[in-house]
């Protein structure tokens, strides 16, 4: 059987990888370059150091992407990167500002709007790979700096674009750019990598390469989170949390992500809550739920997780993983149950019927989730069981 895996994106990496962006942006002969960056940057250190980095050049910049980016924000951001005849984007932040900023470099030098390259409900093809994009995290959570997708909010849940001609031109991942991060920020983003790493290990597409990848990931996301989020000057652990993100990122974009995703894309299209606490909060019920699908497999990211698994049997293996994920996720603050988030009992049957929409999330799954089955989820994610 022939398989693929795509590494497309030249990265540039290391603590203080920032400082080499003039001598970057240098061979794509620009004049004009769109600063896509996270509002509350634009108030500290790096915004000013990333100026004067960018000083040779005209810099418009654009501040006003909110935590879980809307298709009207797209909108409207695309209209305006065509109004500033740039012909670089950067994006700087958070995955939602990455996410956009690759998006917008694509779109710039397209017709229509972005309704239109939407993958549930779009029609019209992208033809061209845009205008070169320079992206540059700082959170370790989403692998957008890697990936071929940017996810945008819709009115109850989450749709996509998904094409080769979103993935970076050049992605710089410097581990000193996360120092900052708050501590509520970094354990719900530091999930999110967990949830790439682990939903890509299981998934029906996965393969040795990816495999390698988001087991590796694991590793170095388990042993340092707890550190990094009770003490977020560790440099050693935002190196690792920031390489484990990447690596995740990796993988996830190569296997993709399965039922986690799916259910988490209604919380925060109906509910507002960010991507990283959804996945965080239905992780455990999600794996719960298909453990007998992925038993040897569990077997094996428990012991990334670092644990020993002496002679017991898998079974008891799997349910000591599940166990130790959820221990985690409690461990650095984020709620464990949809009543923590006022969700209604009386939403869930809506959270459903959106979920199921997600059918090129679903198809990844190595259990097949009916409407029933999702459902249930839910319920046990409600009712904390």
């Amino acid at each position: 059987m022939l398989l693929k895996t795509t590494m497309l994106t030249n990265t540039y990496h290391g603590w203080g990888a920032l400082d080499s962006l003039p001598q970057l942006v240098e061979p794509f002969h620009v004049k004009t370059i769109l600063l896509i960056i996270d509002p509350f940057l634009k108030n500290n250190d790096l915004f000013e150091k990333l100026m004067l980095l960018l000083a040779p050049y005209e810099v418009v910049i654009f501040d006003q992407i909110t935590t879980e980016p809307t298709l009207e924000q797209a909108e409207s951001l695309v209209k305006f990167a065509k109004n500033s005849n740039c012909d670089l984007v950067v994006g700087l932040g958070g995955g939602s500002v990455l996410d956009v900023a690759k998006l917008v470099a694509v779109l710039v030098t397209h017709e229509g709007n972005v309704v239109e390259y939407l993958n549930l409900s779009g029609h019209k093809k992208l033809k061209d790979k845009g205008i070169p994009k320079i992206i540059i995290p700082t959170t370790s959570g989403t692998g957008s700096e890697v990936t071929n997708i940017s996810v945008l909010s819709l009115e109850g849940s989450k749709d996509v674009v998904s094409h080769d001609y979103l993935l970076a031109d050049i992605a710089i991942l410097d581990p000193k750019l996360t120092v900052t991060v708050p501590p509520k920020v970094t354990a719900a983003t530091g999930i999110d990598a967990l949830t790439h790493a682990i939903e890509s290990y299981l998934s029906v597409n996965s393969n040795p390469i990816t495999e390698g990848l988001a087991l590796h990931a694991i590793f170095l996301i388990t042993r340092s989170l707890s550190d990094v989020v009770f003490n977020g000057s560790n440099k050693a652990a935002r190196i690792d949390l920031s390489y484990g993100s990447y690596l995740a990122g990796l993988s996830f974009f190569n296997a993709g992500v399965g039922g986690v995703h799916a259910l988490a894309y209604p919380l925060g299209g109906q509910y507002g809550i960010s991507h990283g606490e959804s996945n965080a909060l239905l992780l455990p019920y999600v794996l719960n739920y298909i453990r007998s699908s992925c038993i040897d497999k569990l077997r094996d990211i428990y012991v990334a997780m670092g644990f020993e698994i002496g002679s017991n049997d898998n079974e008891q293996v799997s349910k000591w993983c599940i166990k130790a994920i959820e221990d985690l996720i409690t461990d650095i603050g984020i709620p464990n149950t949809l009543q923590a988030f006022d969700i209604p009992e009386s939403g869930l049957v809506k959270l459903a019927e959106d979920a199921i929409k997600q059918t090129r999330l679903l198809a990844r799954s190595p259990m097949e989730l009916s409407f029933e089955d999702i459902l249930n989820i839910y319920q046990n994610a409600w009712k904390g069981m």
